[in-house]
């Protein structure tokens, strides 16, 4: 055993050099010293967006390091323990060692998957849109059990989340909802999750107690900045006014506070009504509509890219997970083989491995 740990250790310590000469430290301390800098200026909150930017960069960045250089000390450390275990052949050091083994691996694995995330938009935060697609009342019911995965994700992780709109379904569900996670490469991190997701499950809304199967479709697409350049038209935009509603019907408040904005070239169309003034509604709005007209383009731009290169292998967004509650339990991503039969940690919100499995398969590709 103490041979396996000496190996498992030689190969942590490899991938681990790997992920510091990607992340590149001394960049990463470089840009604290300069957003600290920043960070003390007298006038910072004279231009309060800009402020929040700045702290908010430095609060990620100086995570990002302390999480590399902690990882190190951590494996560096269990280095000195394993050899301090075989010289004296201490079972008990030993046996500590090889209990931390696994955990300082999946630390990496997780650290290495970041470190996949390296494409022109992956860094931004994320804008998730969730579809209640074919299955009725099952359909709506299954598009709001994912909507709480991703925030329960979310929560899990520390993630600020902001649900800019839910449409209700009559009977159960929603038949959508658009929601934000703020924290750099939320995007790179998720966008492996857009596609169709299947339910498979005895309906709770069948009085002959069927087995019924139905489908929700997931859309990410990045939050747009400043130097995106999305130029929206006035005459290319139709702005809609109405009362914000819950459940049911039920009125949220009393004054037409809710947006609809719909971009009339394309006919997309993007709500927003989380009870806040009509003008922060329509800004957030806009800021969607903004991601959303950003991302088509993004793909047509992908598009033409593939047609150069002659790729037929096609979207592999659709149908890319399946959920089973019965006959038997299992959730299985289409694309990468991932399982598990524990389906209730899944839904709230334990899909890490689903998301490493599919960044990794993506890279491959």
């Amino acid at each position: 055993m103490a041979v396996d740990v000496a190996e498992e250790l030689k190969n942590l310590k490899a991938t681990m050099s790997s992920i510091e000469a990607v992340v590149d430290l001394d960049a990463l301390r470089g840009e604290i010293k300069r957003l600290n800098e920043e960070a003390a200026a007298p006038d910072l909150w004279d231009d309060q967006a800009k402020a929040q930017k700045v702290t908010s960069r430095l609060s990620y960045v100086q995570g990002e390091l302390n999480r590399v250089e902690s990882l190190r000390r951590r494996l560096d450390d269990m280095e000195v323990l394993a050899e301090l275990a075989e010289a004296e052949d201490d079972a008990e050091t030993r046996a500590e060692v090889e209990a931390e083994l696994p955990r300082v691996a999946q630390a990496i694995s997780e650290l290495e998957v970041r470190t996949l995330l390296s494409g022109e938009y992956d860094a931004r935060e994320a804008l998730i849109t969730i579809r209640a697609e074919a299955g009725g009342v099952d359909a709506a019911d299954f598009a709001e059990m994912l909507m709480r995965m991703y925030l329960r994700y979310a929560e899990r992780h520390g993630y600020p989340t902001e649900v800019y709109d839910t449409s209700y379904a009559e009977e159960a569900g929603i038949k959508s909802a658009t929601f934000a996670v703020k924290v750099p490469y939320a995007y790179g991190t998720l966008s492996v999750e857009q596609g169709t997701h299947r339910l498979v499950r005895i309906s709770p809304f069948d009085n002959q107690g069927r087995r019924q199967t139905s489908f929700a479709g997931v859309e990410v697409v990045p939050v747009v900045e400043q130097t995106d350049h999305i130029e929206i038209p006035d005459d290319e935009l139709r702005v809609d006014v109405y009362r914000s509603s819950g459940p049911g019907g039920q009125g949220v408040n009393t004054t037409d506070s809710a947006v609809r904005l719909t971009h009339l070239p394309t006919g997309i169309v993007v709500s927003c009504q989380n009870e806040r003034s009509q003008l922060q509604n329509k800004a957030s709005a806009m800021a969607v509509l903004q991601a959303k007209l950003l991302d088509r383009k993004r793909q047509e731009e992908q598009a033409k890219i593939d047609a150069l290169k002659g790729d037929t292998t096609g979207s592999w967004g659709n149908q890319m997970r399946s959920y089973v509650l019965h006959p038997y339990q299992m959730v299985k991503d289409l694309r990468t083989d991932f399982e598990t039969g524990n389906t209730s940690a899944v839904l709230d919100g334990e899909i890490d491995g689903f998301v490493e499995a599919a960044i990794r398969w993506r890279r491959k590709r």
